[in-house]
């Protein structure tokens, strides 16, 4: 059975470290957007930027719904990599223990 549940677990750590590593460079587009140093009217940028807001922004607007923005800040992307780092600690233990 470890046979097959450790290498699972692996692959579900690197997944969430992947995806940690996403949202925040999803959050660096958004702010170099916001003060003016990235054009979306270029195509290869809105490119980019439209991949990484069509993987992010579902869990953002998740987590908007639940905890609404502080003024015009969004406390989502720091909640959603806090429960990333949350389940990968878990999964990690769940690992020692094999």
């Amino acid at each position: 059975m470890d046979v097959i549940i450790v290498p699972l677990i692996n692959v579900l750590i690197i997944a969430i470290d992947l995806y940690m590593k996403l949202v925040f460079i999803a959050v660096i587009i958004s702010w170099l957007i916001g003060f003016g140093i990235l054009n979306t009217s270029n195509r290869i940028v809105y490119a980019v930027c439209n991949f990484f807001r069509s993987i992010t922004e579902p869990l953002f607007r998740k987590i908007d719904s639940v905890i609404p923005p502080i003024g015009q800040i969004s406390i989502s992307p720091i909640i959603l990599i806090l429960g990333c780092y949350l389940i990968r600690d878990i999964l990690v233990r769940v690992l020692l223990r094999m």
